[in-house]
């Protein structure tokens, strides 16, 4: 009888626990409906407000009037369904609309989606599986997003990343490269098993995806393609420095295609694989020198503490010692560049942490995904995430790079 009363209560315990988050989600959603409503309508109000003197000058009507409001509409968003109701307004200016860009015309799922999608692709979910996916993060009020939903999704998206790879690059400039070979779990094929990313700086300090193509286990060769490839679509100038780790088959491709580009090794690949040459009693210790190493203020404080770590480890610990020699032409290339930009250099952190949550070195699934709609997924993923890529710090300086200024440790030189 205990036992029964216990179990009882743990299932009423369950069932108010239910309660308690439905009753939240509820909470969450009508506020969110609330904010969304008060947005819009401040959007309206705003628009209208602006063109308040406009005036027909026979009848001497206001131009631009509200006119009622549009049928309610349901937004997917990650708290599920959200109800709104748009107003409607009438402009009767010639060539003129007005566009909400808080709402903007048939939307239906906030952008946020448009992010989960690919990233639960490549994850390796199936189309037939996404509506119980998205249901389970998402709640049974997930509605519209059925397989064949989906499809045309995907669909669209394609189209849009063929598009992007055949753009003209002809007005661009690229100051920085970010390169990497990323894994997904989705397989490309047996032979071209990861998608080769470069990010770009451009003149203004934006961050951006410059290019994004499945290759043959990062070689040389398909580094080489993709290089062409830009110099096809009329980037006639490389970059000034190219930030990437030690096993791509790029720096081989760059000094071929882009000669006149720099070599910068990310750090954070560097300190990862001299750890893992050395036995984890040292590793802390270790890397804590390293990180004094890149982070010295000027070159010759950097190449102090190299020298330091040579002497200390290299006895006991020469795979790791050898490791950070081999990349030693190419691991201060920073300190040529303006002190601002430092940060930027030394890793090859936009592409990480861009594709951190999908990325897969070790295991992928049996089953092959389409080439081209993995392509597709990560280029979506990578368009999501380029919008909160935020500017470089000092891009003020990047077009004296461009022109071929001198720095030292950061600082520019003044010719005398």
């Amino acid at each position: 009888m205990g036992d029964g009363n216990a179990w009882t209560v743990r299932c009423r315990g369950g069932e108010a626990v239910g309660e308690a988050r439905r009753s939240l989600d509820e909470v969450l959603r009508e506020g969110a409906r609330r904010m969304l409503q008060q947005a819009i309508e401040a959007e309206v109000t705003d628009y209208l407000e602006r063109h308040v003197c406009e005036r027909d000058a026979e009848t001497g009507r206001r131009r631009v009037v509200r006119n009622g409001s549009l049928p309610e509409r349901e937004i997917l968003s990650s708290l599920g369904l959200i109800p709104v109701t748009q107003p409607r307004v009438r402009d009767r200016r010639p060539g003129k609309k007005f566009t909400s860009a808080i709402l903007p015309p048939y939307l239906r799922r906030a952008p946020s989606l448009d992010a989960l999608i690919p990233a639960l692709y490549l994850k390796g979910v199936s189309t037939n599986a996404f509506p119980e996916a998205l249901a389970s993060i998402l709640g049974d009020g997930v509605k519209g997003l059925s397989p064949s939903t989906i499809v045309r999704l995907k669909e669209s998206w394609e189209a849009d990343y063929r598009a992007w790879t055949d753009r003209d690059l002809s007005s661009k400039r690229y100051v920085y490269f970010w390169v990497d070979g990323i894994y997904f779990n989705v397989r490309l094929g047996a032979e071209r098993p990861c998608v080769l990313v470069v990010v770009g700086a451009t003149e203004d300090g934006a961050k951006e995806l410059v290019a994004l193509r499945d290759g043959e286990r990062e070689s040389a060769i398909s580094w080489k393609g993709l290089l062409l490839d830009l110099k096809r679509r009329g980037l006639a100038e490389g970059p000034c420095v190219s930030v990437g780790d030690g096993a791509l088959g790029f720096w081989s491709a760059l000094d071929e295609v882009f000669p006149r580009s720099r070599r910068q090794r990310c750090w954070v690949h560097k300190t990862a694989n001299v750890l893992d040459k050395m036995p984890k009693s040292l590793q802390p210790a270790a890397k804590a020198t390293i990180h004094r190493m890149y982070q010295a203020a000027t070159k010759k404080e950097a190449l102090a503490v190299y020298d330091d770590f040579i002497e200390l480890y290299g006895a006991k610990c020469p795979r790791a010692a050898a490791c950070l020699e081999k990349d030693k032409d190419d691991l201060f290339t920073f300190y040529d560049f303006p002190a601002e930009h430092w940060m930027h250099l030394r890793t090859t952190n936009p592409i990480e942490s861009t594709f951190a949550t999908v990325r897969h070195r070790h295991r992928q699934t049996k089953g092959c995904g389409s080439r081209t709609a993995t392509l597709s997924m990560v280029h979506k993923l990578a368009v999501e995430a380029e919008k909160h890529w935020r500017k470089l710090n000092g891009y003020a300086l990047i077009g004296k790079v461009i022109r071929g200024a001198v720095f030292e440790d950061g600082v520019e030189k003044l010719a005398a």
